[in-house]
């Protein structure tokens, strides 16, 4: 297959990239680089069945020649990038959104949509299906990502009621892995950042808020199944295994045999999640997907990378 993926050159997107290529695809990579890097597919530059345009998706776009799939994951995707970018976040889930599908359409092409877990808001069912339609205030901080992504969604599946486009939704939990970017502000980097300097983990509020983390092999395992699958409707692709914020911040010191312990701070965020589980009979039932990695094992993977980072930057030793 070509395909175009969107966001290409961010933290998921470069990992899709990575696998497509394996599996003997093409893979065209646009991003704008507003939190993507060149950095995370530096290495695939010089693949012959690779290829980098550097667009911004709200903006007209052209691709020469045939597609077989899009796979749409631009989008800023951390509340840090929600308070910076809140317009450039409502723009590529709208106007991107809509650009893309007109390219499928277009092209005849399958299309796949990055949604987020972020759909349920603040929960009020646990743990969370596909069937919930979430709890989200449109007007918060955090709503310029939240409605995006249901808008996104909604239009999708406009598009595939309307003109027949081959749909795909994916609503992807709390990921990690390598290639996440150092001062993006979520649970992981911070973590893990602050336990490398040997420094107390800073947990925002008393701790019992929950998070599912699943590692980046798995998203994409599980991304590169629904795509060859031929459902439509939206699946939850993420671990089951739920952990407080507090057990997750003694795991990584524990791995990282980090000694200075856990500080405690208000909530950054108003409308943060207390809680956050994926309901994955979808996907076990229609995918043959569940997470193979544990949260031990992903952050031995993840843990040196972050290292070797913050040892380029001069940050460690």
């Amino acid at each position: 297959m070509r395909i175009l993926i969107t966001g290409g050159a961010g933290f998921l997107g470069s990992h899709l990239s990575e696998r497509f290529l394996a599996e003997g695809h093409s893979v065209i990579a646009m991003d704008n680089l507003i939190t993507g890097s060149a950095d995370n597919i530096g290495h695939l530059f010089g693949h012959d069945r690779f290829r980098f345009m550097k667009h911004d998706v709200t903006d007209y776009i052209y691709i020469d020649g045939p597609l077989d799939a899009i796979l749409h994951f631009a989008s800023p995707a951390s509340p840090v990038d929600y308070l910076e970018l809140p317009i450039q976040t409502l723009k590529v889930g709208a106007l991107g959104t809509h650009k893309v599908l007109g390219l499928a359409k277009e092209k005849k092409a399958r299309f796949l949509l990055a949604s987020t877990s972020e759909v349920y808001g603040d929960p009020q069912i646990h743990p969370q299906t596909e069937a919930y339609y979430g709890h989200v205030n449109p007007i918060g901080p955090r709503g310029v990502y939240d409605e995006a992504k249901r808008f996104a969604e909604a239009m999708t599946m406009a598009y595939h009621r309307t003109h027949g486009v081959d749909t795909r939704i994916v609503r992807i939990f709390n990921t990690y892995g390598p290639r996440m970017r150092l001062r993006d502000g979520r649970v992981v980097p911070n973590f893990i950042q602050q336990a490398l300097r040997g420094e107390p983990l800073t947990v925002y509020g008393d701790g019992s808020q929950t998070r599912s983390f699943q590692f980046v092999d798995d998203l994409v395992e599980g991304v590169y199944r629904l795509l060859q699958s031929n459902f439509t409707e939206p699946v939850n692709i993420g671990n089951p295994q739920e952990r407080t914020i507090e057990e997750f911040a003694r795991i990584i010191n524990e791995i990282t045999g980090n000694q200075a312990g856990i500080i405690r701070k208000d909530l950054r965020t108003k409308d943060d999640p207390q809680v956050r589980q994926p309901d994955i009979t979808r996907a076990r039932t229609i995918l043959g997907w569940e997470p193979q990695v544990s949260v031990q094992d992903g952050l031995q993977r993840t843990i040196p990378w972050f290292r070797k980072q913050l040892q380029l930057l001069g940050e460690l030793a």
